[in-house]
């Protein structure tokens, strides 16, 4: 019998399975991988139920930025399920009203000006300031073909997501909060957030900063990405 975890792996916004490509190819010694489902719904409940009924029956979790709402969304319906949780680059927080506007008028101009004409402003705010440019392009290119559709349907489901500050009082398994250093979009202060969040007699969390990473921290710097995975499923 294989002695790996199951591990789930959750893409963020215009994201798909390339946001996660270093880590399964890195940690399939240690962790059997599989990438959950996110280009299909238009709500974070709706893309929690299609991860959690693909998944194995216990798991470990781990989500990026608009995969960390569905992550935390899963620990609240189904905790004796999850083995470990991971939260990359995401935030507890819901939408304010502000955030919101600001979704809907970038689906706005996408729709207006073309939806590559706003990804390339946009997502330079998703990397950090020396990121190689054909790293960004990859990034660019992941969006594009998630598509805009996707993109229209993802930004509605984060609008209408759950706060999830309450939820991580009750985590209770093994629980990694990570951050670029230069995330602009969910930055430290946010992370530090989460793990003040966690139960205050729960020693089973560490927060980790990746340097030189921006919000594509899995991407931009994937061995210390990768290191600190290794660290949170051997838990060492």
């Amino acid at each position: 019998m294989s002695d790996r975890q199951a591990l789930v792996l959750v893409p963020g916004l215009s994201c798909d399975r390339r946001v996660w490509q270093a880590q399964v190819a890195k940690l399939a010694d240690i962790a059997d991988i599989s990438i959950g489902d996110t280009l299909k719904d238009d709500s974070i409940a709706a893309m929690a139920t299609r991860v959690l009924d693909a998944a194995p029956q216990r798991f470990a979790i781990a989500g990026f930025s608009m995969g960390g709402y569905v992550a935390m969304e899963i620990w609240r319906r189904a905790p004796e399920r999850v083995t470990r949780l991971a939260l990359v680059d995401t935030n507890a927080r819901a939408d304010s009203e502000e955030q919101a506007a600001l979704r809907r008028a970038a689906v706005a101009t996408a729709r207006a000006r073309g939806f590559e004409h706003v990804l390339r402003g946009s997502l330079r705010q998703l990397v950090a300031p020396d990121c190689p440019e054909a790293l960004f392009e990859e990034v660019v290119q992941m969006a594009l073909r998630v598509g805009f559709g996707t993109y229209m349907d993802q930004q509605a489901a984060i609008i209408d997501r759950a706060d999830s500050l309450e939820t991580l009082g009750t985590v209770s398994v093994p629980t990694m909060v990570m951050v670029g250093a230069a995330d602009a979009l969910t930055p430290p202060r946010l992370a530090e957030e989460m793990v003040q969040a966690m139960p205050p007699a729960f020693s089973g969390v560490v927060y980790e900063v990746i340097a030189n990473a921006g919000h594509m921290a899995p991407m931009e710097q994937p061995n210390a990405v990768n290191a600190a995975f290794r660290r949170w499923l051997m838990g060492v």
